[in-house]
């Protein structure tokens, strides 16, 4: 198989400075606060993105380490499968996140909900929709079990706000 080759169209900049004070997921810190710098020669793409309340980011996970097809992830004690979990060791280091978009300024969109280290290059940019992205009768498999608590506190009151 050939091997697939891409080049960020951005950068990501946060007040995270380190993987272990971001949120587990952006949902559990709303005020977080972080912009996306689109780079200029991809900046006509962000054409009619203020209609969109919410964003999907796909970037690369600049700081994952050597891969691992077991992971513990962070909000249990036992080690899972990488592919059930969202850790960042992963075979293929890209990562997702949905945050929530307020403004955009030329080639710069100001996000909150965000999980994101500073400085993370983005790969791309999808509109969210919550007819296409929303799925209802779901299973959640061991997250079922996660405690609440837990969701809520990494990340809280780590960072300060851009």
């Amino acid at each position: 198989m050939d091997s697939v080759t891409y080049e960020p169209i951005g950068i990501i900049r946060t007040t995270f400075k380190e993987k272990t004070s971001t949120p587990i997921q952006g949902i559990f810190d709303p005020d977080s606060k972080g912009e996306v710098e689109v780079f200029p020669q991809y900046a006509d793409g962000l054409k009619k993105i203020t209609g969109f309340s919410h964003l999907i980011l796909i970037y690369h996970f600049h700081l994952a380490e050597d891969c691992s097809l077991m992971a513990r992830p962070f909000l249990d004690n036992k080690d899972k499968g990488i592919f059930s979990i969202r850790h960042f060791n992963r075979p293929n280091p890209l990562g997702i996140s949905v945050v929530r978009l307020h403004n955009v300024k030329v080639n710069v969109l100001m996000i909150s909900e965000v999980d994101i280290v500073d400085g993370t290059p983005l790969l791309d940019i999808k509109s969210y929709i919550s007819d296409f992205d929303n799925r209802h009768n779901t299973r959640n498999g061991w997250y079922e079990h996660a405690s609440n608590e837990s969701k809520y506190k990494r990340g809280k009151g780590i960072q300060t706000h851009l």
